[in-house]
């Protein structure tokens, strides 16, 4: 799916393609890292967030939906207490921090705005997410962490 429209999408833990401070990790407070975006267009009436890991076949650390339209950030491991928290790919709902079995692993952040709120029940997979995004979706935004584990 090609859209036009980019959202800037930042965090205050690490810039893009720099390494994720150990608290937001499995090795640490396991906590959402600090999020913010801007560039935002008029129509956006939601957010959704997914995580993946491309390194581990795409493998989902959050999911997260129905974010309101008047948020620009998620703060510090508050996360999962804004929208709806869909279930990641430990089997867990909310946010599953990097946890990679050897070397170093990307984390896919992508910010999507939408024209509404998806409304799905439950804790949504991102897959589900993902195809119901369709003609709602207006822009996106990615930032890239890296994570190694120490040894």
């Amino acid at each position: 799916m090609m859209i036009d429209a980019r959202l800037a999408l930042r965090s205050d833990a690490f810039g893009d393609g720099e390494a994720i401070p150990g608290r937001y990790t499995c090795d640490g407070a396991n906590v959402s890292p600090p999020l913010a975006w801007t560039d935002v267009p008029e129509e956006a009436g939601a957010f959704a967030v997914i995580v993946r890991d491309p390194d581990a076949d795409g493998f989902v650390h959050w999911v997260l939906t129905d974010i309101p339209a008047h948020t620009t950030s998620l703060p510090d491991g508050q996360g999962d207490t804004i929208g709806i928290a869909g279930r990641n790919d430990f089997g867990r709902v909310g946010w599953g921090g990097p946890c990679p079995p050897s070397g170093e692993h990307r984390y896919e952040f992508t910010l999507y705005a939408l024209t509404a709120p998806l409304q799905l029940d439950g804790a949504p997979e991102a897959d589900e997410v993902e195809r119901m995004l369709g003609a709602n979706l207006i822009a996106q935004g990615r930032l890239t962490g890296v994570y190694t584990r120490a040894r």
